[in-house]
């Protein structure tokens, strides 16, 4: 798992904030699937960083409960 780049962060967080003045349920979902990515490749390169991991965890819950049922 590669550590996410200042250059990746910076997007999401770009796009976070257009999300917010601009929302569709689908966009929502790709973005909290890309949040969920981020925070999980972060946590995985602080071994030790138990909050860093719980965050991560929590985003990944999220973004999957987002996921349409098949």
């Amino acid at each position: 798992m590669s550590r996410p780049s200042i250059a990746e962060v910076t997007a999401l967080i770009a796009d976070l904030a257009a999300l917010r003045r601009d929302r569709t349920s689908a966009d929502y979902a790709a973005l909290m699937e890309r949040k969920a990515d981020v925070l999980e490749r972060i946590a995985a390169h602080t071994p030790g960083d138990t909050e860093a991991a719980e965050v991560a965890r929590v985003a990944r819950e999220r973004a999957d409960a987002l996921k349409p049922a098949n």
